[in-house]
């Protein structure tokens, strides 16, 4: 066989470069930056776009159900390699990570023009990318945190990259605080805060690794399937459980799903290309495909007779309660970021309930699908409306809804184009991936057969309600009524609102577009997407689906393999959810302000959800303002009143004395020295004697 690079075929080198080329293109960018800060856009929008067409070039690979999986030594002295699998769940994933990228990165040389800390940026922004792809590509655990650490840093450094902490780059309303705890937050402060809470994660993700790997000897995924007797001792010794759901651990803070989940509002601080990147393509999906990686081994086991329900009953339960609870905190906040921001981890939620109920349910391949296809889904429609967001605040220069308003007619594209993205996340029937993905979740839930379903079956349901409320909050608040003050005050002082660039509506308008012309055609798309991933669960873990068919389907023609329920429920979610925004934000038929107040249910609720449910109060006071009063306690009371007042007052006095002894002794006189040494003498002779 021919080689290439370093021992690798030249068949198997794209895989390798899909994640080289980022990280190269973040070692030339500084240097690139010396002599031309605008080039630095240009290396950067290349190597993205050489990356994406490297992950292109894999599909015909993929799409036959085959991989790529190579290793070269890593650590020789440990037997340590390093390796690439390319599979179709990881093509897939490399795929919609590259493209969308590539596409975000377009829109950032309009967004971020001008920027004198652009160098920065664009090394981040590629960096970031680069540690996403070995995520994804990697064929070990090991390798995999390497990128975990990497995206983690990265998205500090991009979260707080306006660390001068100007008022206009905060994110929160000044002086608005809950329980005594400030909810007004600077890029720095912020930045601080994912690093932290994505760390505890990151510290169970090792921690999990390190247990499996004590017992298999190795960190790669196929040779933790290839022999399963790890398993049956872990399982045995009543470890296996915990140290999958450590791993999740991990999942739990990238794709800040609950309770790790209290850092993704304040990751907004950054700018709005960066949250694109992160909330639609890269680090909260990284937890997702964690899940998707590791969810078929454990499924898996159970064909040698080792269970693990609890695990996937965990995954299903926290992706339920996130979709919940953060849908709720999306209907009031009016920071069109945060909303978006609340949006993405509710809609995680939804990813991770459907690969958590996949694991209940004997038709694994059904959940398997449905989670990863909505994963695909919210990528295209969520990205579109953060670039979208981003036009909003470049125009309007105001991240809060209600500086916002009327502005249909002098934004036409950003309209149509959120619009269009929007109903992809309210789930509009039969016109958009959202739709379908969501539909399919609801179908696996309620066929999966586990005590679970109907509680979680309703909790989809509800959240999908509630996401069709905000969507169409959003839009209307921003784009339908009256030109708000803050707008009327700056066309007054000569500020003209205007369509975003070119540069910045065409790739949002791609993903937009996507996700409607994809829609149209997404039960087909799903379809071939369950094929797929039936071949691969089947060919790299030997899970078998069922192919059971029940009762003759009520549905006509192309409807026919729906779930009447699962369907009905679709509907009748995006119906209410958005008629009763329209209602309240379109047609503009009843005041929300004066509903709200009218009722002490429904203004408790209000305060409830605007206050993040107390959550993040509880999070500063147990371990920010506790930990703190107890180190000044200590400080005090101990240090100052035992320590310091102790050493000065007692021990210096103790000193003192004991100096003056000895200087009482010091006569100058040499028959007294003779004296006390004689008495010296004849001490030690006496006990000697006795």
């Amino acid at each position: 066989m021919a080689y290439d690079f370093f021992g690798i075929p030249v068949s198997e080198l794209n895989v390798w470069l899909i994640w080289i080329l980022p990280f190269a293109a973040a070692m030339i960018i500084p240097a690139v930056g010396k002599f031309s800060k605008l080039t630095t856009g240009r290396v950067a929008v290349a190597f993205a776009a050489m990356s994406a067409i490297s992950a292109a070039t894999l599909f015909p690979m993929a799409l036959g159900a085959h991989e790529i999986h190579h290793q070269i030594m890593w650590i020789d002295a440990i037997g340590l390699k390093a390796g690439v699998l390319a599979d179709p769940l990881s093509v897939i994933m490399s795929n919609v990570v590259g493209w969308i990228s590539f596409l975000i990165m377009c829109y950032s040389t309009g967004y971020m023009k001008g920027d004198k800390d652009i160098t920065r940026f664009w090394f981040w922004m590629m960096f970031f990318i680069g540690s996403m792809q070995l995520i994804i590509l990697s064929d070990n655990l090991l390798q995999v945190f390497f990128g975990w650490e990497g995206v983690g840093l990265a998205s500090y450094a991009l979260i707080s990259f306006w660390y001068r902490d100007k008022k206009k780059d905060h994110v929160g309303q000044e002086g608005r605080s809950v329980l005594g705890v400030m909810e007004y937050f600077s890029p720095t402060h912020a930045g601080m805060k994912a690093f932290i809470m994505t760390k505890v994660g990151d510290v169970m993700m090792l921690s999990g690794m390190l247990l499996l790997f004590m017992f298999a000897g190795t960190f790669g995924f196929r040779e933790l399937v290839g022999d399963t007797a790890w398993a049956v001792e872990m399982s045995a010794q009543g470890l296996l459980v915990p140290a999958f759901v450590l791993l999740f651990g991990g999942a739990m803070g990238k794709s800040a799903q609950f309770p790790l989940n209290e850092w993704l509002l304040e990751a907004m601080t950054g700018p709005t290309a960066v949250s694109a990147l992160i909330h639609a393509a890269t680090m909260v999906k990284a937890g997702v495909f964690l899940v998707a990686r590791i969810g078929p081994i454990v499924f898996a086991l159970a064909a040698a007779g080792i269970l693990a329900d609890q695990f996937f009953e965990i995954v299903a339960w926290v992706g339920a309660i996130t979709a919940l609870l953060l849908a709720t905190q999306g209907m009031v906040n009016p920071e069109i970021k945060k909303v978006l921001a609340y949006s993405t981890g509710s809609q995680i939620g939804y990813m991770m309930l459907a690969l958590g109920v996949a694991g209940l349910s004997h038709q694994y391949v059904d959940g398997y699908t449905a989670g990863f296809f909505h994963l695909i889904s919210h990528a295209m429609f969520k990205a579109s409306l953060f670039m979208a967001a981003g036009s909003l605040l470049h125009v309007v220069g105001s991240r809060f809804m209600t500086d916002m308003g009327g502005l249909k007619k002098q934004m036409k594209k950003t309209y149509a184009f959120m619009w269009a993205a929007g109903l992809g996340l309210m789930g509009a029937p039969f016109i958009t991936t959202g739709f379908w993905s969501k539909d399919a979740i609801f179908a696996t839930v309620y066929e999966s057969g586990n005590e679970w379903a109907l509680p979680l079956f309703i909790i989809a349901v509800l959240t999908a309600i509630i996401t069709a409320f905000y969507t169409t909050r959003m839009i209307g608040m921003v784009f339908f009524g009256k030109n708000s003050k803050h707008i009327e005050k700056m066309e007054s002082e000569g500020h003209h609102i205007h369509e975003a660039p070119k540069s910045m509506w065409i790739p949002y308008g791609i993903l937009a577009v996507l996700t409607i012309g994809i829609g149209l055609i997404g039960l087909s798309a799903e379809e071939e997407l369950h094929h797929l991933f039936e071949e691969y669960l089947v060919h790299s873990f030997g899970i078998e689906s069922s192919h059971y068919y029940g009762e003759e389907s009520v549905l006509p023609g192309f409807l026919s393999g729906l779930n009447p329920v699962a369907l009905g429920a679709s509907l009748v979610a995006f119906a209410t959810g958005f008629g009763l925004g329209y209602i309240f934000y379109i047609g503009r038929w009843v005041d929300p302000v004066k509903f709200v107040n009218s009722n002490i249910f429904f203004y408790s609720m209000h305060k409830l959800f605007l206050n993040r449910w107390y959550l993040n109060a509880f999070v500063y006071w147990g371990f920010v303002v506790a930990p703190l009063w107890a180190a000044r306690g200590i400080w005090r009371y101990f240090e100052q009143t035992a320590i310091d007042t102790g050493m000065n007052i007692g021990f210096e006095k103790a000193v003192g004395w004991s100096a003056r002894v000895v200087q009482g002794t010091q006569t100058g006189v040499s028959q007294s020295y003779l004296y006390i040494f004689g008495a010296g003498l004849l001490f030690v002779v006496l006990i000697l004697l006795l």
